[in-house]
């Protein structure tokens, strides 16, 4: 499929306020071109490759996986998918990742990786450079959440910063966007740019584990919200935020187009996939949208 070939995609469900895409998976092989250190803790890898040529990506929490694992000759592994649907490579060490940019003139992906000394994926990343390859599967669906509310509150952590950047530099100057994020320190802040009225507030670790703070919780809880119609977005480590999903469903009454809670990422668990958390309690189903940052 050539780049004049690849249609506009079309909402399989879709409401005055959401729309829901699925895309056909297809394995990919994605090459590195450059690296950019955004901060301490967070480098953007820029990627590129033939296999991009009818990516899709419609949503600010798209996602793909990549794939670390190589063969004898160095050679990126990929799963196997059949008939649209993931069929073996289960066992090979993933992690998930936000859709950051793409550019289908140059066929550039764009993806932030948060660095660590430990996982494979933050580690890969410390030390990717041009020429490195890596497989990748995805985005499978999006979750487009429409620009037609008055004011949006994202509240995340840094796994999750990368798609709340891409989402607030897609609103419209109207609207007004307040922004809570979760990092160690200042040295983990980074600028955050929206044609729409914005308030961002950091909200400091202090070298505590990630995903051990009620730091997201409160400042959710704590909101003054407007006057007007306003989206929710929560996202990050699954089990920290999980009283979110209650409080804003059962506490606030929201309606299920009104916000969404997505857990990136699990504490002590490697390769998780935030689908698997999509449900939320009592019995009420979640979107399968969203990203992923890493572990």
């Amino acid at each position: 499929m050539t780049e004049s070939t690849v249609l506009e995609p079309v909402p399989e469900e879709e409401t005055d306020r959401i729309a829901l895409y699925h895309h056909p998976l297809k394995p990919r092989v994605l090459t590195v071109t450059a690296v950019t250190r955004l901060s301490p803790v967070m480098a953007r890898v820029r990627f590129t490759g033939p296999d991009l040529a009818d990516f899709v990506t419609v949503a600010a929490e798209d996602h793909v996986k990549l794939f670390f694992d190589t063969d004898e000759a160095g050679e990126p592994l990929l799963p196997a998918v059949e008939d649209d649907r993931w069929a073996g490579g289960r066992e090979l060490t993933f992690r998930d990742y936000t859709v950051r940019a793409f550019d289908r003139e140059t066929l550039s992906l764009d993806i932030d990786f948060v660095l660590h000394d430990h996982g494979v994926a933050g580690s890969w990343a410390a030390t990717a450079e041009p020429g490195m390859r890596l497989g990748a599967l995805g985005p499978r669906g999006s979750f487009r959440v429409k620009d037609v509310f008055d004011w949006y509150l994202l509240a995340v952590d840094e796994t999750a910063l990368p798609a709340a950047a891409r989402w607030l530099e897609s609103l419209r100057p109207e609207a007004r966007a307040f922004v809570y994020v979760e990092v160690d320190g200042p040295e983990a802040e980074l600028p955050l740019f929206s044609p729409a009225g914005l308030e961002v507030t950091w909200l400091h670790r202090g070298g505590r584990p990630a995903g051990s703070t009620d730091l997201i919780e409160r400042a959710v809880r704590g909101f003054d919200r407007p006057e007007g119609s306003g989206f929710t977005w929560v996202a990050g480590e699954t089990l920290s935020i999980k009283p979110l999903r209650r409080f804003l469903k059962n506490e606030l009454g929201l309606d299920r187009d009104d916000y969404d809670v997505d857990g990136y990422w699990r504490r002590g668990e490697a390769n998780h996939d935030h689908h698997e958390d999509d449900e939320g309690e009592e019995g009420e189903e979640g979107q399968d949208e969203g990203p992923l940052g890493e572990e």
